[in-house]
């Protein structure tokens, strides 16, 4: 019933950009704080950044602040990550995440690859 769907990912080559996106469904997406994460090959799953129910608030890890912009359209359950001046170290499976003290909720992830 709950569903997350992430799409957007793409190859794509050092400096470019990217907008993902994350299709919520089966829960109230409105009253949700959202994240993404990523995950690469020998790596543990990090936060890259996190947005407030009602994009009140935003969060994003160091090595993507300034460069990163997340966003959502409550109206439209969707989840958004504008990712701008892409390095070969953003190469990674990203996953939307809604926490829940019940067990979280995750997507299957999309697939980014920074290379020339």
């Amino acid at each position: 019933q709950v569903q997350l769907v992430e799409s957007g990912g793409a190859l794509v080559q050092p400096g470019g950009s990217l907008r993902l996106s994350c299709a919520a469904s089966g829960f109230l997406f409105s009253s949700y704080t959202m994240r993404w994460y990523r995950q690469v090959p020998g790596r543990s799953r990090t936060l890259v950044a996190g947005i407030t129910s009602l994009s009140s608030g935003t969060f994003y890890s160091d090595s993507v602040k300034g460069r990163f912009t997340i966003s959502r359209d409550n109206d439209k359950n969707t989840l958004y990550l504008q990712m701008n001046s892409l390095k070969p170290e953003d190469t990674a499976i990203y996953f939307c995440n809604a926490p829940n003290d019940e067990g979280d909720y995750w997507g299957q992830g999309t697939q980014v690859t920074v290379s020339s």
